[in-house]
């Protein structure tokens, strides 16, 4: 059972361009709506500019999700020490310490001297000083801590989390404050409190990588301004995040000598294409059952193709057992990585090692066809520009005009892959 609050909304003027109160309000002709281009404010971090569609919006309200300890209070603290320079700013957090957050950006070398710090966690208050500071740009670190006294229940309830995040995102939308979220995860890795949480912000974006690995993905899963899926990649430096401006070189392992069971396929992340390297291992199973473990992959789709793989290509996998994974954490969704990973096991069950300058990629289908995949024509250009020579293509994905140095191997079925290889 979550505490709701029992009382009249009453309707607040100027939330919106062209809002009217209940008495005033019209119909209005899509028409006659005056759109003015929306001006972005460039956070300095090329990656999180791309992320969040080109910059930040004036009066948007975005959501950032992570693991602890994975960088999202660093990142933001980096963004508005540089954007305090230019735009009045404030970091509220609920979380630290006025010497935590001090101590933390002189660690990082930041400008610090304009930012302005508050710890509160009162909605109210901590909306009244936001009106006299009238801040541009404003952090809440993180929406979990704060609590409204409309409601007595705890911090980090349904009810509380709702209701905060309401008023600021109200704030947000009144001022035309760019507003930053932070919020914490549950064990699954999603964003902890209801759900809709999600729905009354503009942008949602989720921090991932492991721990132990110095990189880090920041990724949109929502966005009002901007492409879904977008991908930044960051570097975790005893200086804070670096932007990592060649993220294609990170994922390949560049091997002195050809190696089984390896494959480099371009993955689309958002509006641009991706370099990852698919590696496979295929050993004999001494079990009733053989194991097919994937990471980054989703396991259902490994299962199928490798029953595709023995239906209409003749290899026969069911005493073996298959490990499949993409190197460098990153996980891929999309179906662009299916004949890549069915070359990669194969490269691994008969021990002979792919081209190292061959790039690969297509959907395979249960008959053994291998379908297209969108933007074909952008990620052979991206494996070009690092030096691939040869590729293995869908058919409809075969570019129209010669790619000069390198060679194109269209194919219309798996027996045509595996012929080519």
């Amino acid at each position: 059972m979550t505490e709701e609050i029992a009382q009249k909304a009453v309707p607040q003027e100027g939330r919106f361009a062209g809002y009217a109160d209940a008495a005033g309000s019209r119909v209005t002709s899509i028409a006659e709506v005056d759109f003015d281009e929306l001006v972005r404010v460039p956070t300095g971090l090329a990656e999180l500019d791309l992320v969040l569609g080109g910059g930040l919006v004036p009066g948007s309200v975005i959501l950032i999700g992570g693991d602890p300890g994975i960088g999202k209070s660093t990142v933001l603290l980096q963004t508005l020490c540089h954007l305090a320079e230019q735009y009045p700013a404030l970091y509220v957090t609920g979380e630290e310490s006025l010497q935590q957050v001090s101590m933390r950006a002189r660690r990082l070398e930041l400008p610090d001297k304009s930012l302005k710090l508050l710890t509160e966690t009162n909605v109210e208050r901590m909306i009244a000083i936001a009106r006299t500071e009238k801040p541009q740009i404003m952090v809440v670190d993180s929406i979990q801590t704060v609590y409204t006294e409309l409601l007595s229940s705890a911090p980090g309830g349904v009810g509380q989390v709702r209701e905060c995040a309401a008023q600021l995102v109200r704030f947000a939308k009144q001022t035309g404050t760019a507003l930053f979220l932070v919020g914490h995860v549950t064990k699954e890795g999603a964003l902890a409190g209801p759900r809709v949480l999600e729905h009354m912000v503009d942008t949602v974006l989720y921090f991932e990588g492991d721990q132990d690995s110095r990189y880090r993905m920041i990724r949109a899963v929502k966005n009002r301004f901007g492409a879904v899926n977008e991908l930044g990649v960051f570097a975790m430096t005893d200086k804070g995040l670096r932007q990592v401006s060649n993220p294609s070189a990170i994922f390949l392992s560049r091997y002195e000598e050809p190696i089984s069971g390896s494959s480099v396929m371009v993955t689309w992340e958002g509006s641009r294409p991706l370099l990852v390297e698919v590696q496979a291992l295929v050993a004999e199973s001494h079990i009733g059952n053989p194991r097919r473990v994937c990471v980054g992959l989703d396991q259902n789709r490994l299962a199928m193709l490798l029953a595709v793989l023995h239906r209409h290509g003749g290899i026969v996998t069911f005493d073996q057992d298959v490990f499949v994974n993409v190197a460098g954490g990153v996980r891929v969704s999309e179906t662009g990585v299916d004949l890549a990973c069915l070359l990669a096991i194969l490269s691994s069950l008969r021990n002979r090692p792919l081209p190292m300058d061959m790039i690969i990629f297509g959907e395979v289908g249960l008959s053994g066809e291998i379908r297209p995949v969108q933007s074909g024509q952008e990620r052979l250009r991206e494996a070009h520009k690092h030096g691939f020579k040869s590729a293995i293509v869908p058919l409809a994905n075969a570019p129209k005009k010669e790619i000069p140095g390198m060679k194109v191997i269209a194919v219309k079925k798996l027996s045509e892959a595996l012929e080519a290889i």
